[in-house]
C-alpha cells in the first residue's frame, strides 16, 4: 500500500504492480498515473454527470462488471447523485480513487444530474459491422458532417476507443431526450437512404454486417456514452480520443485499419500539444432544428 496526498485529499493506493493490460504490461500504477495527468481535460466533461463504471479488478482478461451505484466504501468527499446514487467526479483525487478501484471505463448519461431530462447535445455513435472498420465510420462521419453543416450545426468528434467513432452536436439549450433521439434517427435514416450499401439504422445485428450502424438510440435518457479521454477495457489500453475533422478525412482514405487508435502516451502528448479538441462540446450553444 502507498499513501498519497492530492490537493489535500489523502488516498491509500493498493496493488500498484498489478498488471491490468497484459498485452502491453500496463499496471495499475500506470493507469493511476494516466488518470492523474489527464484530469485537467477530462474533469470538465464529467462535471455534474452521473457515472457508470466498468471495473476490472483483475485486469482486462479477468472478470469485469458495470457499476452504477457509487461504491459504499468511499471517502466522505466523494459526491454522489443521479437516480442510482452514481459517483460524481469533480477533482483529480476522485479520478485517482476510481483508477485505484480499476474503474477503467467512465460512461456518462446525456444530461446533468440536476436536469437529467435535458440532454446536453445529440450523440451519433457510428459502429462498424465487420468487415467494415473505423475508416468506413470516418467516411460516414464526413457525410453526416455535411448534413449538419447544411442545418447550421457544428459537431465535435472522438474515437470510441474501440472500433467506432462518436460525433457530438452540442446544444446546451432547451431540448428533451425525445427531441435529440428523433433528430438522430432522422439524420441516420437520411444517411441510410442516400447510401444503403454502407449505412444502417436498424437495431437488428444481422442487418449490420459490412455496414456502419448509426446508433441513434444513444440519445435515450438512460443510455450512457464513454467519456472523452476514458480508457477502454480492451486487450490494449486504447482511449476514447477527440480528433479533428482533418484527421477523420485522412483516416477515411488510409490503407491501415489501425488509424485513429490512441493509447495513454499518445493522448497525453496530443493534449500537451493541442489541448482539448472536445472543448467545444462544453461551450457551444445551438438550437436543434424542429422536425415536422
Amino acid at each position: 500500500m502507498t499513501a498519497v496526498e492530492i490537493d489535500g485529499r489523502r488516498l491509500v493506493l493498493t496493488n500498484l504492480d498489478k498488471v491490468l493490460y497484459p498485452a502491453t504490461g500496463l499496471t495499475k500504477a500506470g493507469v493511476i498515473d494516466y488518470a492523474a495527468r489527464i484530469a485537467p481535460v477530462l474533469l470538465p466533461h464529467l462535471e455534474e454527470r452521473a457515472l457508470t463504471l466498468v471495473r476490472c479488478p483483475d485486469g482486462v482478461e479477468g472478470e469485469r462488471f458495470f457499476e452504477k451505484r457509487c461504491p459504499p466504501r468511499r471517502p466522505d468527499w466523494i459526491r454522489t447523485g443521479g437516480d442510482q446514487g452514481n459517483c460524481l467526479v469533480d477533482e483529480p483525487a476522485a479520478l485517482v480513487w476510481l483508477a485505484n478501484l480499476a474503474a477503467l471505463e467512465l460512461h456518462t448519461l446525456q444530461g446533468r444530474v440536476d436536469d437529467p431530462d435535458r440532454p446536453l447535445g445529440v450523440v451519433f455513435d457510428l459502429d462498424p459491422g465487420a468487415p467494415a472498420d473505423v475508416r468506413d465510420c470516418c467516411r460516414v462521419a464526413l457525410e453526416l458532417r455535411e448534413i449538419l453543416d447544411q442545418l447550421g450545426l457544428r459537431a465535435v468528434a472522438k474515437t470510441s476507443g474501440g472500433k467506432g467513432l462518436h460525433l457530438f452536436v452540442p446544444l446546451h439549450t432547451d431540448v428533451t431526450n425525445d427531441d435529440t433521439k428523433r433528430f438522430a434517427l432522422a439524420v441516420g435514416q437520411l444517411l441510410a437512404h442516400r447510401d444503403p450499401e454502407s449505412v444502417v439504422v436498424a437495431m437488428a445485428r444481422e442487418q449490420r454486417t459490412g455496414k456502419v450502424f448509426v446508433d441513434w438510440s444513444q440519445n435515450d435518457r438512460n443510455k450512457t456514452t464513454i467519456a472523452p479521454y476514458s480508457l477502454r477495457a480492451l486487450p490494449r489500453p486504447t482511449v476514447s480520443t477527440p480528433v479533428t475533422w482533418d484527421e477523420i478525412a485522412r483516416a477515411s482514405a488510409a490503407d491501415d485499419s489501425s488509424v485513429l487508435r490512441f493509447e495513454p502516451p499518445d493522448v497525453l502528448d496530443r493534449v500537451a500539444r493541442i489541448g482539448d479538441l472536445f472543448g467545444d462540446a462544453l461551450r457551444t450553444r445551438q438550437e436543434l432544428p424542429r422536425l415536422p
